[in-house]
């Protein structure tokens, strides 16, 4: 690994059911706060790099790029299992947005993963607005994608609709901020990288890595469908290798469809999950000897239709007795849906995010390397703005349905196997509660019958649609799109897939797109997760079973009809080149006054006789490889070290006696450093920092190094001042017994 000198930076850092509690009770104390996004100074349009001039069959222009948009790492909520008491304290690993861009001499395409439980609409809406004001017209809605990894443990607070702001305190400024731009960052690389270059696909399948969690709803689904695959999930592995004309690799991007929630919800640290560190894996491979976020080479690691797919291959079982869960609504005789949990591979959370991201890490690795199908072809891009709430759907000559306006059923507030809900609700429920109905009606009132009956047979628990209070619940106004380079055509989802539901959209897009004989051997690969979150897409069968999956499913049993509507009109576009011809739909809303629930960070304290940055608990002198060296310090709160995008609270720096310096061997963003962030009785706060010492760390001498900020009072003026702290050096040598 490259060893880097010492710095002086400093720094600082809904699958699981909403508590129905929870969101009641914050109803009553809602405030409304103005917010706003500051942005990077815009200095104009920046030319873009020439477009080649050859054919088609002529290699493409490429260019990749990555970079920090790591969010505060402490009290902000983490995005996902929608638990109030999950907060952030600290740093697992940190979130990258990584972004390719491909350009054919006539048109150009994004596509950006980001480590991010999902894109909402006020996030794609703020990269698009900061995108203009540096490239103008160049990257716009039709031909940028940005696609969530679906980390459950990244920053909340970037959604502008009440129901999500209510589980995650409200939109905050300080969360948005690090990934709009981080995201406008990765995309401004890779367009100054661009270069000429080659694509490649592979495709393969990878098992022990990926279960359904929902097999009963899957069951619904004809026998006859059922039986033109071979499992419930989907185990195919797509992956784009791009390179210079020299063979040299630029980047890769693999799409593969799991959940990423190997990192459980007990966990507080940001992490970027399974695909995450499947992406920092290679990365370091085809990176030699640079610290984890830093190379040229780009490894992006994107979401698929993942929304009955989980990482927990060991299944559920009731914590309490060892026993499998109930088959059909995931429930224990004692503890009911909370004790049901679904675990594995490994023995915690740590070892089955490595289990799992190696797999996929693996897997991908040999079809890059193997890849050697060339992709050729133009590049397309389509995009429609779309009312979910009110697209007609032709069944037959003669019948026709429609979607409706967004609610949530009683079994959303069941959450999954991946984290159960805390009260009495359980999966599978096609009947609604006279208690919860009840509290319901009296708070937020009652669903109208029209809505009931549009979403039969779900059990509306609420029915977001028809709440607007103090701003809309749920959007109403989404994305569609579909960018194709070659013969690889990308669905951007604006939600979870289940796995029928995947299938059947990729059929469907594969078949408008070939039906006019342009588009041959197409791969039709999902993206999850992308440009707005509408939470779950299940095939109509499924629906009816009302597991969380439809439960979740807002805009009614014909969801997944009508996306196979709008995505064929984008595919029979393309396929016809009449891109043009779209119409542009109508465009979502953007509210200058999102919610704001949480509070500023309070001042630090330090106890008596200390300074910040010294040290609580010390290291020990000696450690072998495989031990774990840990250091406490008095820390400040990382929220007062403002934007910490590239930069790091922690280094674990070896004594190079040669040149007598100290250089960085880990930072913050690498597997083996976990940064802990504790907050302490009377605003005493402390950092503890592990170093899990690999078994190829050389011997040799070492310290531990943290760097923050904290807060004091200056008269009336609050005052941020940085402080580092070093523990004592040790040693670190192979030949040490263990006892």
């Amino acid at each position: 690994m490259k060893r880097r000198k010492s710095s002086c930076c400093g720094a600082s850092s809904l699958e699981v059911a909403l508590s129905v509690l929870f969101i009641l009770a914050t109803l009553v104390c809602v405030t409304m706060i103005a917010l706003f996004v500051t942005r990077e100074t815009a200095t104009g349009p920046d030319p873009s790099p020439s477009p080649s001039p050859e054919p088609q069959s002529r290699p493409y222009l490429i260019g990749a790029g990555r970079a920090d948009c790591t969010g505060p790492p402490a009290e902000i909520p983490l995005m996902g299992y929608a638990n109030p008491q999950q907060t952030a304290a600290g740093i697992h690993t940190r979130l990258y947005s990584r972004a390719f861009i491909v350009d054919d001499g006539q048109r150009r395409v994004v596509f950006v993963s980001v480590d991010v439980g999902m894109i909402s609409q006020r996030l794609r809406l703020e990269v698009l607005k900061a995108l203009k004001l540096r490239f103008g017209d160049l990257y716009q809605r039709d031909n940028v994608v940005l696609s969530g990894t679906h980390t459950h443990s990244g920053p909340a607070g970037y959604f502008q609709y009440t129901l999500f702001l209510i589980s995650s305190k409200g939109y905050m400024k300080e969360a948005i901020e690090p990934l709009v731009l981080g995201i406008v960052r990765s995309i401004d690389i890779a367009h100054h990288n661009m270069r000429r270059g080659r694509i490649y696909r592979n495709r393969g399948e990878l098992d022990h890595s990926s279960l359904n969690r929902s097999p009963h709803s899957y069951l619904n689904n004809p026998e006859d469908e059922r039986l033109r695959y071979e499992g419930n999930t989907d185990k195919q592995v797509l992956v784009l290798k791009f390179t210079d004309l020299r063979g040299n690799g630029i980047g890769m991007i693999s799409w593969f469809a799991v959940h990423a929630v190997s990192m459980n919800y007990t966990n507080r640290m940001v992490s970027s999950d399974n695909m995450g560190y499947a992406s920092y894996l290679l990365e370091q491979d085809e990176n030699p000897g640079e610290l984890p976020g830093q190379g040229d080479f780009v490894a992006g690691f994107s979401s698929s239709n993942l929304g009955d797919v989980s990482p927990n291959i060991r299944g559920p079982h009731c914590e309490n007795t060892g026993l499998p869960c109930d088959y059909l609504n995931s429930s224990c005789p004692v503890g009911g849906t909370k004790m049901c949990k679904a675990f594995g591979p490994g023995d915690d959370m740590f070892e089955s995010t490595r289990i799992i991201a190696h797999n996929i890490y693996k897997k991908a690795k040999e079809l890059y390397v193997n890849a050697v199908e060339e992709v050729t072809g133009s590049i397309y891009s389509a995009h429609q703005w779309v009312n979910m709430t009110d697209v007609t759907i032709q069944i037959n000559d003669t019948h026709t349905v429609r979607t409706c306006k967004p609610a949530l059923g009683h079994s959303f507030a069941a959450g999954t196997t991946d984290g159960g809900g805390d009260l009495n609700f359980t999966q599978g429920a096609v009947e609604g509660d006279p208690f919860w109905d009840g509290i319901r009606d009296a708070l937020v009132g009652a669903p109208s019958n029209e809505t009931q009956e549009c979403h039969h047979p779900k059990p509306i628990l609420f029915s977001t649609g028809e709440m607007n209070w103090p701003l809309p619940w749920h959007p109403q106004i989404i994305d569609v799109q579909i960018i194709t380079v070659g013969s690889v055509a990308v669905v951007a989802v604006p939600g979870e897939m289940t796995t029928m539901s995947g299938r059947r959209l990729r059929e469907a897009v594969k078949q408008e797109l070939q039906s006019e004989g342009a588009f041959k051997d197409t791969e039709v690969v999902i993206a999850g997760l992308s440009n707005v979150y509408t939470h779950y897409i299940t095939t109509y069968e499924e629906y009816q079973v009302q597991r969380y999956e439809g439960a979740s499913t807002i805009f009614g049993p014909h969801t997944l009809s009508a996306y196979l509507q709008k995505f064929r009109g984008l595919a029979r576009a393309i396929a016809q080149d009449r891109v043009s011809e779209l119409p542009a739909g109508p465009q979502p809303p953007f509210f200058d006054n999102p919610l704001n629930l949480m509070s500023s960070a309070a001042v630090d304290k330090k106890p008596p006789n200390t300074n910040f940055g010294d040290v609580l608990q010390q290291v020990h002198p000696v450690y072998r490889p495989g031990d774990v060296a840990s250091v406490t310090f008095v820390a400040g709160n990382p929220r007062h070290s403002g934007d910490i995008r590239d930069r790091t609270f922690v280094t674990v720096e070896i004594f190079d006696s040669t040149t007598e310096t100290w250089e960085v061997v880990h930072t913050d963003a690498s597997w083996e450093t976990r940064f802990h962030w504790l907050k302490g009785s009377n605003r005493q706060n402390n950092a503890t920092i592990e170093w899990h010492i690999p078994l190829s760390a050389p011997s040799g001498s070492y310290r531990i190094r943290h760097s923050g900020h904290y807060k004091q009072m200056k008269g009336l003026k609050p005052v941020i001042t940085p402080y580092r702290g070093s523990s004592n050096e040790f040693r670190v040598t192979a030949s040490f017994y263990h006892q």
